[in-house]
């Protein structure tokens, strides 16, 4: 009888331990470059707690959050390879797989929020989407960091004269770096992670990010002034590894595309509350805010150079975008 109980046990155990496996198979790793208390941080839950939920606590995810499994770069080319497998990533990232995203990159052809989120909910947004599986990639949905403003350690700026010969951390981004050097900016391209220790050590005098990157980084406690320029709408991307997404039935698919526009309104309720209280956040934080910056004359300098993007990017497209109401 004790044998018997005995022989019972142990092909229990063994049983548990063969299902151990195929449990850790169903926890996705999702990437991204800031902290949990970002944008992408408020994405990645909405993310996890939608799926969780929505196939019973089959899917489950786990948070790499501040570039803990490298930088964008490295995270979408884990995703094509199935190291990774999910992602909250910038189109200064997928513009080195996916060229067409950088067409929302292009300065001052976003208007506001309202005019960003219409374009990209719209067949522009959603047919720029259908373009990321002939790379390997699975875009589930656009989410958002906001309008991106200028900070530095120098001084005030209010004109394209005061941000003149300022270095400029960018993305890796064409779009951005041909607008800032016709503004007479010197942008320096350089990984997320490193930006920190440059500024610290004066490598470069400033950087430019959204204010939901701005106060979550905490950059307040490194650069010294803030320039509300709002030179370009900074779109962000849920992504996932078609490794696994292929892997799934179709119920499963439209969770998982759920998932990503609960990802998506999250990040947008966040830009939508730190645009009312970041500025006063950061003031009190201690950086001079210029708000009163010469926006037109910002434009102005930007649209000599609209020429080079309508090479790049079909100006019907540019103007369906100018013109979406």
């Amino acid at each position: 009888m004790r044998k018997t109980w005995l022989a019972a046990t142990i092909m229990a155990a063994c049983a548990v331990t063969a299902a151990l496996p195929a449990a850790a198979q169903n926890t996705l790793k999702m990437a991204y470059a800031l902290s949990t208390n970002s944008h992408y941080g408020a994405g990645a839950d909405a993310f996890a707690k939608s799926i969780e939920q929505s196939t019973g606590g089959k899917y489950k995810v786990q948070q790499f959050a501040n570039s803990a499994l490298g930088g964008e770069r490295e995270v979408i080319e884990g995703l094509q390879i199935g190291t990774i497998d999910l992602a909250i990533v910038s189109t200064g990232a997928t513009l080195n797989f996916v060229p067409e995203t950088g067409v929302f990159d292009i300065p001052f052809l976003l208007r506001d929020l309202d005019h960003a989120r219409k374009v990209l909910d719209s067949d522009i947004g959603q047919d720029m989407l259908a373009k990321f599986p002939d790379r390997g990639i699975v875009a589930l949905a656009w989410g958002e960091q906001g309008f991106r403003h200028l900070t530095n350690n120098v001084r005030p700026v209010k004109t394209p004269a005061d941000a003149k010969g300022l270095k400029i951390r960018t993305t890796e981004n064409p779009i951005h770096i041909t607008a800032f050097r016709a503004i007479g900016i010197l942008p320096t391209p350089m990984a997320w992670p490193e930006v920190a220790t440059a500024l610290q050590q004066g490598t470069i005098d400033g950087q430019e990010n959204p204010l939901s990157v701005i106060t979550s980084a905490k950059l307040s406690q490194i650069q010294k002034h803030l320039s509300l320029t709002g030179h370009v709408y900074g779109p962000a991307l849920v992504l996932m590894s078609p490794n696994v997404y292929d892997s799934l039935s179709d119920e499963q698919k439209a969770q998982f595309r759920q998932a990503g526009k609960a990802s998506a309104q999250a990040m947008r309720d966040f830009v939508d509350n730190i645009e009312k209280t970041g500025v006063d956040q950061l003031r009190a934080e201690g950086m001079e805010v210029t708000t009163d910056v010469d926006g037109p004359a910002f434009a102005a300098a930007v649209e000599k150079v609209y020429p080079e993007y309508y090479k790049k990017y079909d100006k019907g497209l540019i103007d369906s975008i100018r013109n979406t109401k």
